[in-house]
């Protein structure tokens, strides 16, 4: 894979974390697992069955506690944690830079991509629960759920489509994170 479509494949990716962080890296680390992707040689314990077998467990019980009333909004605060983490991870195993330097700085531009993504869904989630008292963040999380898995197979099928489509999701996230801030102010 040349590096356009290494850094296409990563920021799809990364954006996706911004939604399901441990789903992507439970995909990820799967599809390294299988050999359908290669990471280079220091993360290739991505796909290491116990790796693998860890994060999908992880990533669904992340998938079924998000449904949650209550307890999605302490896994939100969490996640301001695991999701740049996780795109972090995901840039290290995908793209092969010519040096260490600039590989710690596109980790850093993922994981500030994915909290980014974070913080729309975030206060998404809070326009929510203001208005429908936490009934509507289920809805929402399978919304997310459908749309890092979407996006991450996209990603993987058509790097540089998913890339566009990560643009508009972002796009559309920093709207949403505009609107919800500017209700805030008006209530």
């Amino acid at each position: 894979m040349d590096a356009p479509t290494q850094y296409a494949l990563a920021y799809a990716l990364t954006t996706g974390a911004g939604l399901r962080g441990l789903l992507l890296l439970a995909a990820f680390s799967v599809a390294a697992h299988f050999g359908w992707v290669a990471p280079p040689a220091d993360f290739a314990w991505l796909g290491s069955t116990g790796v693998t077998i860890g994060l999908c467990i992880v990533a669904l019980l992340d998938l079924i506690a998000d449904k949650i009333p209550i307890v999605d909004h302490g896994l939100h605060l969490v996640h301001v944690v695991i999701k740049p983490a996780a795109a972090a991870i995901l840039v290290a195993g995908i793209v092969h830079p010519p040096s260490h330097a600039v590989l710690l700085g596109l980790m850093a531009l993922g994981a500030l991509n994915a909290l980014g993504v974070h913080a729309a869904v975030a206060s998404a989630r809070a326009a929510s629960t203001a208005t429908t008292v936490g009934v509507g963040n289920p809805v929402l999380s399978l919304g997310e759920d459908v749309g890092a898995v979407g996006l991450s197979v996209l990603a993987v099928a058509l790097p540089y489509v998913g890339a566009a489509v990560a643009a508009i999701l972002l796009g559309i996230a920093v709207m949403i994170t505009v609107k919800v801030r500017a209700l805030r102010r008006s209530a």
